[in-house]
């Protein structure tokens, strides 16, 4: 299912929308990360995805330092503030992986795979410093959301390389409940929040293909 494809409606909520936004279309449903996330994965192919994700969101500011620090409202700075406090820890540990998986795994096409990494990183941009109230928030909460899916990739890289990582710290779903349902009582604000978490989605996916078409090149070669 597309995330063009999943209504918004009003009545469920503005938290029902972003976690089945996040059900349909997060990095969960998507089978190169759940080949990753098995045990058998090939070592190249598990580093290149830590490359890859350490390449989108190991930098600083990310999307989450961005939203908060693009004026967000009293109730959102708080749930931004830990948010951000916790995925610095997740940076951490990617940064931590990246090293511990050597250099990127030569690929054909390297240089087409960088531009598209800096597309991506130009759209989180984008979004995560958008003008829109609520565009910002709704990204930043998929990004928690989805990560959940993504921490299986880091941990079985952990695992791969020796280690186990700590526990998540990030927000947990009653918190990010309770802040979509606050910020969310202007129907405009709901949808830009809906619309900022389909788009932080759509870079997850494009990113995971990109991964999976690495993998395929490799193994073509």
């Amino acid at each position: 299912m597309s995330v063009e494809s999943v209504p918004f409606d009003r009545q469920s909520g503005s938290w029902s929308v972003l976690a089945a936004l996040a059900e349909a279309d997060g990095s969960a449903h998507h089978p190169f990360v759940q080949a990753m996330s098995a045990r058998g994965a090939a070592t190249r192919d598990l580093a290149d995805a830590i490359h890859l994700l350490c390449a989108l969101h190991g930098r600083q500011p990310g999307v989450i330092d961005h939203a908060l620090a693009h004026g967000p409202n009293a109730i959102a700075e708080s749930w931004l503030d830990e948010a951000a406090y916790a995925f610095a820890d997740e940076r951490a540990l990617l940064a931590r992986l990246t090293a511990a998986a050597g250099p990127i795994p030569s690929t054909p096409g390297q240089a087409e795979s960088e531009a598209a990494v800096t597309h991506q990183l130009h759209a989180l941009d984008m979004l995560a410093q958008s003008d829109r109230t609520g565009c910002a928030v709704g990204a930043a909460i998929a990004l928690v959301l989805d990560w959940r899916a993504i921490r299986h990739v880091l941990e079985a890289a952990a695992d791969r390389a020796g280690f186990a990582p700590l526990p998540s710290t990030l927000p947990i779903d009653a918190d990010t409940a309770t802040l979509a349902a606050t910020i969310a009582a202007d129907p405009a604000i709901e949808r830009a929040m809906s619309f900022g978490a389909q788009q932080l989605l759509a870079q997850h996916r494009a990113l995971w293909d990109l991964a999976d078409a690495r993998k395929s090149a490799r193994d073509r070669h």
